[in-house]
């Protein structure tokens, strides 16, 4: 038992260390990165008039450090997980390291997919937004409600787009089987175009459909790799054997 909170308490250091480094490089380079952010404010209202207001001398410096805790998460979020795979890895047998080695690689590739998702299409909705007021209301941004609605809808597409990665988890499990998600294909289909009516940060038409769609296409998928890795003679089929 000591061992193990030896363990861990030397996974959390190097895990606070990394966010800590990750945050001072995001503090230093804090104003590309707030000119990566504010790009699709530019593009929906043009380089002359794509600026950010604050309200109080200290919401300046306040944002710079929100941004760079952000940033340090991110990029500390690799070594992270890395931390925690070896934490937990010397307890799982040599099919579950495997499994659980791809799940989290693929993991941290879906939810930067879907991250990447929500920042392009987030132009567009901004343009819904902002048109849906009518030619006579401009629209003043403070840094706080538009890197946090940004962050938002990134965070939900990012979370969504991990959607294949549990059914196909699943389907390993003998939770469902790929025949009962065909079946089901249907309701199936029904609840993902409410889930994301209801829960999607942003009702706009463009975030609507950017998030329904691959989602809708990702369960197709997950039902094919689930076919795969459990069809009869699979590597899969024969381990658990």
């Amino acid at each position: 038992m000591i061992e193990h909170l030896r363990e861990l308490r030397k996974r959390l250091i190097i895990s606070i260390i990394a966010v800590s480094i990750g945050a001072v490089v995001g503090y230093i380079v804090y104003p590309s990165i707030l000119t990566f952010l504010m790009h699709p404010l530019c593009v929906t209202n043009g380089a002359d008039n794509c600026g950010l207001y604050v309200t109080g001398p200290f919401d300046g410096f306040a944002i710079r450090l929100k941004v760079a805790a952000i940033s340090g998460l991110f990029f500390a979020s690799p070594i992270v997980l890395w931390q925690f795979w070896r934490f937990i890895a010397p307890g799982l047998r040599s099919k579950e390291r495997r499994y659980g080695l791809a799940f989290v690689l693929s993991s941290l590739v879906l939810f930067g997919l879907g991250a990447m998702v929500a920042y392009l299409v987030f132009p567009h909705a901004l343009h819904f937004f902002e048109s849906a007021a009518g030619a006579h209301v401009h629209a003043i941004y403070t840094p706080q409600n538009y890197l946090n609605f940004l962050m938002l809808l990134m965070i939900a597409f990012g979370i969504s787009f991990l959607f294949p990665l549990v059914l196909v988890v699943l389907e390993l499990l003998g939770a469902v089987s790929p025949t009962a998600l065909r079946k089901r294909r249907r309701y199936a289909w029904l609840g993902i175009i409410v889930v994301v009516a209801v829960f999607i940060p942003s009702n706009d038409p463009y975030s609507l459909t950017a998030m329904t769609v691959p989602l809708l296409v990702f369960y197709e998928l997950a039902i094919l790799v689930g076919r795969i890795l459990l069809r009869p003679g699979s590597k899969t089929v024969r381990q658990e054997a």
